[in-house]
C-alpha cells in the first residue's frame, strides 16, 4: 500500500502540469484577444482558434468568458499590493510608486489592458465591476496605509487626511499613466515625480 500510494503524485503530475501549462496559454492568448478587441468584442471561440484549440478544451478549463476575465485581470495585476506594501514599508510611499512605475514601463500591454477593462467594467452590469471596485478599494487602502505612516515619520509634510491623499494619488498615477498609454513618448517616470512632490509635500527619492 505505501509503495502504491507514493507512485501516485508520480502518475498525476504530468497530466497536471500540462493542464496548468494549457490554462497559462489561454490567459496567455485571452489578454492578447481582451486587449485588442476588449470583454464584449472578444470570445471564446477567438481564443480557441488563436491557440488551434477546440472550444470545448477552452470552456472545460474556463466554463465561462467572465471567469476567464477575472483570470486575465488577476494574471495582469499579480502581486502588485504586496510589493507595494513592501517597499512603501521599508522605504515610504514615494519610493514604493517610483519603483512600481518603473516596473511598469516593462509591461505596457498588459497596462493597456487593465485600462481598457477599467473603463468597460466602470458598467455596473460588467462582469468585471465588481472585481475592479475591490481593486481599488484595496489600493486606496495600501496607499492609505502607507501615506499615515509617512505622516508619523515625517517621511512627508502633507497632513492632510491620509484617505484624500491617497485617493488623488491613485487618480494621478491613473492618468498619468493613461496619457503615456497614448502616447509613450511622455516622460511617465517625471509626471509621477512631479505628482507624488505636488501631493505629498516632500521632495521626490528616485
Amino acid at each position: 500500500m505505501t509503495e502504491k500510494t507514493a507512485a501516485r503524485p508520480a502518475t498525476r503530475r504530468g497530466p497536471y502540469a500540462k493542464s496548468a501549462q494549457r490554462r497559462v496559454e489561454i490567459v496567455a492568448s485571452a489578454t492578447a484577444v481582451f486587449a485588442a478587441r476588449g470583454y464584449r468584442g472578444g470570445s471564446l471561440r477567438e481564443i480557441a482558434k488563436q491557440l488551434d484549440l477546440s472550444l470545448t478544451s477552452v470552456v472545460h478549463h474556463f466554463p465561462s468568458k467572465s471567469e476567464l476575465l477575472v483570470a486575465v485581470l488577476e494574471n495582469a495585476d499579480s502581486a502588485s499590493i504586496d510589493s507595494f506594501e513592501s517597499d512603501s514599508q521599508g522605504k515610504g510611499v514615494v519610493y514604493a510608486v517610483l519603483r512600481y512605475v518603473r516596473r511598469n514601463l516593462e509591461r505596457q500591454e498588459m497596462l493597456r489592458l487593465l485600462a481598457l477593462m477599467a473603463a468597460e467594467a466602470s458598467a455596473p452590469d460588467h462582469p468585471a465591476h465588481e472585481w475592479f471596485r475591490d481593486r481599488y478599494e484595496r489600493v486606496v487602502a495600501a496607499f492609505t496605509t502607507a501615506v499615515a505612516r509617512d505622516q508619523d515619520l515625517g517621511r512627508i509634510s502633507n497632513r492632510r487626511q491620509p484617505e484624500l491623499i491617497a485617493a488623488a494619488l491613485v487618480a494621478m498615477w491613473d492618468g498619468l499613466q493613461l496619457q503615456w498609454l497614448i502616447d509613450p513618448r511622455r516622460d511617465l517616470m517625471a509626471g509621477v515625480s512631479a505628482g507624488l512632490e505636488d501631493l505629498l509635500g516632500a521632495p521626490t527619492v528616485g
